[in-house]
């Protein structure tokens, strides 16, 4: 499978560069090290959502919703190729 091209950050400005540099200097975290701290409750909920989600959805689906669901899944998988 071919990789995706990823994005470059938009480049920063000279001002930002600079106010980087100082907080570096004095000792102060970035906002960007602040913004990317996370709640590890809220991590771990997410978290459990997740791995229970599919099953728990699956549990509740008649067998013909399920059927339905999986043929209009494998219509679109198939249906892209361009042959």
């Amino acid at each position: 499978m071919r990789k995706r091209s990823s994005k470059k950050p938009p480049a920063k400005d000279v001002n930002q560069i600079a106010a980087e540099i100082l907080a570096a200097a004095i000792g102060q975290p970035s906002e960007e090290t602040a913004k990317g701290e996370k709640n590890p409750a809220a991590v771990a909920l997410g978290r459990l959502g997740g791995l229970k989600g599919g099953k728990e959805r699956a549990k509740r689906l008649s067998a013909a919703k399920r059927s339905e669901i999986a043929k209009k899944a494998a219509r679109a998988r198939w249906g892209k190729r361009s042959t």
